[in-house]
């Protein structure tokens, strides 16, 4: 108990004065200085919860065993595993001990007479572009009302008028055999938002689409309800890290890996024999059912979202001091 109240008062007192050449702070409030048992612990609690999904992941690319589901997660989101597994505090945090010191190996970490922390030097111009345009894109995202109509038809139209060898996970079956996922395609109305998802669409199936996302029109088009926007928060905070709390980044990864679940599940492919059951919306009720997923998506994704633009806002600030 008195280790932790000393802990305790540690995080909550105030960094002090400085010798001269010391390295500036961020302007404002003090820094909080976390103790080497406060932010250790915090440490391995981001590792075991991340390890639960990069080891798996792991596992199966050493024995070059493909996964139609969680294999996104990992390749078309740049974010190595191990830079997933590696924790950090966020902006305005000192990491006090000797443990601490380890990390000025580590890009973006520098030193001062209290422990380490992260470097305002390293948050290029580069970086305050990102951060301005994830700020632009999530706040204009965050204030337009979820559109449920789509029911993930984006993964139907990536596969329209494909050969069995083209598809591309061709190692599982379609659902509805190739002739009839085509049919699904031309009778219902396609309605995707989404740019990163749209330009994976065939040739045949582009013109089918009501809408044309385009990079340029990105902010303008983005939407609460589009299940891939939903998993791009994760794209959004591992972009800014090492400058984002790493329990930010573990949060947005767990929601997208739900969503990613009910993308396939929504998808052509039969991924019965993996344990996914099919969202058959090619049905009213599996549209329904689509529909309301998405709205649940929507609502928990709006907290994340909420927290990026404040943490996009920290490092603006923080960057301008």
């Amino acid at each position: 108990m008195e280790q932790a109240g000393q802990a305790e008062q540690a995080e909550r007192r105030d960094a002090g004065a400085r010798p001269s050449g010391a390295p500036e702070l961020p302007a404002g409030p003090a820094p909080r200085i976390l103790p080497e048992p406060v932010w250790r612990a915090r440490e391995a609690a981001h590792d075991a919860r991340v390890a639960a999904w990069v080891d798996p992941h792991l596992r199966r690319r050493a024995d070059n065993e493909a996964h139609p589901v969680m294999d996104f997660l990992f390749t078309y989101y740049s974010h190595r595993p191990a830079r997933l597994r590696r924790w950090h505090p966020g902006v305005g945090v000192v990491l006090a001990g000797p443990a601490a010191r380890e990390r000025l190996a580590w890009r973006g970490y520098t030193g001062t007479a209290d422990g380490v922390t992260l470097d305002r030097a390293e948050f290029t111009d580069a970086r305050v572009r990102t951060a301005e345009f994830v700020r632009a894109l999530l706040a204009a995202t965050a204030g337009r009302e979820p559109r449920l109509a789509c029911f993930g038809l984006h993964e139907w139209a990536m596969v329209y008028r494909l050969g069995p060898e083209q598809v591309r996970h061709s190692a599982r079956r379609l659902r509805l055999g190739p002739a009839g996922t085509d049919e699904v395609v031309q009778t219902q109305r396609i309605r995707c938002s989404h740019y990163d998802a749209y330009r994976f669409f065939t040739p045949d199936a582009e013109p089918l689409n009501t809408l044309r996302p385009t990079r340029e029109a990105q902010i303008a088009n983005e939407q609460p309800g589009c299940l891939h926007a939903g998993m791009d928060l994760y794209k959004w905070a591992y972009k800014l890290d090492p400058f984002v709390p790493s329990e930010l980044i573990a949060d947005c990864f767990a929601l997208a890996c739900e969503i990613r679940e009910t993308d396939m599940r929504a998808s052509p492919y039969d991924l019965a024999e993996l344990g996914y059951a099919p969202i058959p919306i090619e049905t009213a009720a599996g549209r329904a059912e689509y529909a309301a997923a998405q709205a649940e998506f929507a609502r928990r994704g709006a907290p994340l979202r909420r927290r990026l633009v404040d943490v996009c806002d920290t490092l603006l600030a923080w960057a301008a001091g």
